[in-house]
């Protein structure tokens, strides 16, 4: 869909210093509050997700005021389904995951605000639960948080360090903002928050290869906040580390109850965490190499002299 005019509407205040660039809006039909439907918006921002948003946004569009969406640098139909649901669409460059979402929080109108993901999907159950939450609690808290369940390999993870993964996702517009770290981001809320039991569906990783692609990503963002802090190397952490979280994933919080899917993610997990702790050995230990310090041609020579 064609890009017809500017907004003017201000970034949210905790990131207007660092945000300051054109919003674009796409025309799109505002969707019409009914009497049946709860004074929520749902908050999106989507990138060639034209896939995952559909589903995403059948499962709250007839039950839901208001539904905006945040788009950057889309070549498919992620516009379009957003639009065939009602929402309203907005066009921002990229900014990270955090502050995505936060420039994401400037254009909901309705009281409540319910953040999703485009690869989550709100269950049945978790629906009821939020409408039985907006009859009986939403004037005593501020917030709401469920459990999100994972699918993985043919099966829902029930167990280990993926569930129940408590997640603050509904909140009132005026009490929340995203925070957290770069890589893992969280509402911080200010209030009183209900913890709901039915699942937020999450379908966050269809194949083994897109899940394995995410540990360079957080390992480059993990390397960066070590750095910031100042830490150091340690051999007794690249060590404990990695052990502690399989332990913790696999037998205290009962992975093996999951199967192999229980299994492959508690290795995983020690894995991945073994090289988030590797990074700092890899940054402090190893100079970079250029053309003027060795070519391939002595490479060569010295790997055949090493023998």
């Amino acid at each position: 869909m064609p890009v017809s005019e500017q907004s003017t509407e201000p970034l949210p205040k905790a990131v207007s210093d660092v945000l300051a660039s054109e919003v674009k809006s796409v025309d799109v039909p505002e969707s019409q509050p009914t009497v049946d439907r709860l004074p929520i918006s749902v908050s999106i921002i989507a990138s060639n997700a034209a896939d995952k948003l559909q589903r995403c946004l059948a499962s709250v569009a007839d039950w839901v005021s208001e539904i905006t969406v945040v788009v950057n640098d889309c070549t498919d139909d992620t516009v379009a389904v957003a639009e065939s649901f009602g929402a309203r669409v907005y066009e921002h460059e990229w900014h990270g995951f955090r502050d995505q979402k936060n420039i994401a929080l400037n254009y909901p109108n309705q009281p409540w605000v319910l953040a999703l993901d485009t690869d989550e999907v709100v269950s049945p159950e978790l629906r009821d639960e939020i409408a039985t939450f907006f009859e009986q609690d939403a004037q005593t808290y501020q917030g709401a948080k469920f459990p999100r369940k994972d699918w993985f390999l043919g099966r829902w993870i029930t167990h280990g360090d993926w569930y129940p993964d408590h997640s603050l996702r509904l909140f009132r517009a005026e009490n929340g903002i995203w925070g957290g770290s770069p890589e893992h981001d969280k509402i911080v809320l200010n209030g009183r928050c209900k913890t709901l039991a039915a699942d937020l569906l999450h379908y966050s990783n269809p194949t083994l290869n897109s899940q394995i692609s995410k540990i360079n990503v957080f390992s480059d963002v993990f390397l960066q906040r070590q750095l910031d802090a100042g830490k150091r190397w340690s051999l007794m952490r690249c060590l404990f580390r990695p052990t502690w979280r399989f332990f913790r994933a696999y037998i205290l919080r009962r992975g093996f109850l999951d199967g192999f899917p229980g299994f492959y993610i508690a290795c995983m997990t020690t894995f991945s965490t073994f090289v988030r702790y590797s990074r700092l050995y890899e940054h402090h230990q190893t100079a970079p190499v250029n053309s003027e310090q060795i070519n391939p041609d002595q490479s060569g020579e010295q790997q055949a002299a090493d023998v």
